[in-house]
């Protein structure tokens, strides 16, 4: 391992290229399994990733479950970290704490042997995979042995012990979206939701829902209405109208918005897993309203250029995964309604071994 005579703060010492660069943004990183003096090192049990990466990653492998294995172990020996150099985009890790380092030890409100889920991405992580062992492809959830490294200023949350772990890891790999729509939306405001169905869909409906109340209206859209989580949002109120729409065709979807969105959205949530949809959500949107891009396909100068090309004065925000108290509040978005955490255990919960492909 290289050494330095002060471990950074935001991981500089694991960067093996290029020089200079902070994790994330570096090519390849040093994971060699020893904790630092300001590091926590955590056996790896499961890595849930990206649902934009993942689907990347299956459509690239036609769906195979081995080759989709062999394809992220390559990943991680090439740059030392999960990721993905289509999408930019990497996942999180549910592990068991190994050691803490020194100087980190009195502060990090953990000890040897805690279960702990990351709440930074995969890109920044320096993982090493010993082996990996199963994948469900409908999830993104890849159970391996292995180790990562958190950082002094990495992010994680210990397994609540009221939840399920596969449905906490699910919550909290999308953390960051109820706690931003309750940021972001006012009592009485009309929200889409763009990738109402998946699970940081859902869970941003139900956040919508109970902020806009009431006098407000939820919306939302994909392309599929009889999707799982379509007829969960749909079934127990949480939208006021869906919408079946393809996100990418923005003609098609404006001929459908209309009676669902008569003078469009105050706050439009985009959580679609593919990429080409930002300008769909900017013409769901007011003059001076909100677009909430929690996509990771986001492309900054799609949405930029497209917003200037059609006119749109709208606040465009990327979708920065971390809120303070966001993992308190996702978790506790499913305790404080019973409907969604069922339909969590049912859709994300622990599954007979013939759901996931063993190796």
């Amino acid at each position: 391992m290289k050494a330095l005579v002060k471990p950074c703060a935001f991981g500089r010492h694991r960067v093996l290229e290029p020089a200079g660069a902070l994790p994330q943004c570096a090519w390849k990183l040093d994971a060699t399994p020893v904790a630092h003096e300001n590091e926590i090192l955590c056996d790896v049990e499961a890595l849930n990733i990206d649902s934009a990466s993942f689907r990347q990653i299956a459509e690239a492998n036609g769906g195979d479950p081995e080759r989709v294995a062999a394809h992220v172990l390559a990943l991680v020996v090439e740059r030392g970290k999960h990721h993905n150099p289509v999408t930019g985009s990497g996942g999180m890790f549910v592990g068991r704490v190994r050691a803490i380092g020194e100087t980190l030890a009195p502060h990090a409100g953990l000890s040897a042997g805690d279960r702990i889920a990351s709440l930074v991405s995969l890109t920044l992580t320096p993982l090493c995979i010993e082996a990996i062992e199963r994948i469900d492809m409908a999830t993104g959830r890849i159970w391996l042995r292995g180790t990562a490294i958190l950082f002094a200023t990495g992010l994680y949350a210990k397994l609540p012990d009221d939840l399920p772990d596969d449905v906490a890891l699910a919550v909290l790999d999308v953390a960051g979206a109820p706690a931003q729509v309750a940021r972001l939306v006012q009592p009485g405001e009309t929200v889409a939701v763009l990738g109402a169905d998946g699970k940081s869909g859902v869970l941003a409906c139900v956040a919508a829902r109970a902020r806009a109340g009431a006098a407000g209206r939820v919306v939302g859209i994909a392309p599929d209405p009889t999707s799982p989580g379509a007829r969960f949002l749909i079934e127990h109120g949480y939208v006021d109208a869906f919408v079946a729409a393809d996100a990418c065709d923005v003609t098609g979807l404006l001929a459908a918005i209309p009676d669902a969105l008569p003078l469009l959205a105050d706050v439009t949530i985009n959580c679609v897993n593919v990429a080409g949809t930002e300008l769909s959500s900017i013409l769901l949107t007011k003059d001076r309203g909100t677009v909430y891009f929690f996509s990771m396909n986001t492309s900054f100068t799609a949405a930029a250029l497209g917003a200037e090309g059609v006119g749109k004065d709208v606040t465009m925000i990327v979708g920065n995964g971390y809120a303070k108290d966001h993992a308190a509040i996702a978790l506790q978005t499913l305790r404080d309604h019973p409907a969604l955490r069922a339909y969590f255990v049912d859709r994300y919960g622990p599954k007979p071994s013939a759901v996931a492909s063993a190796f």
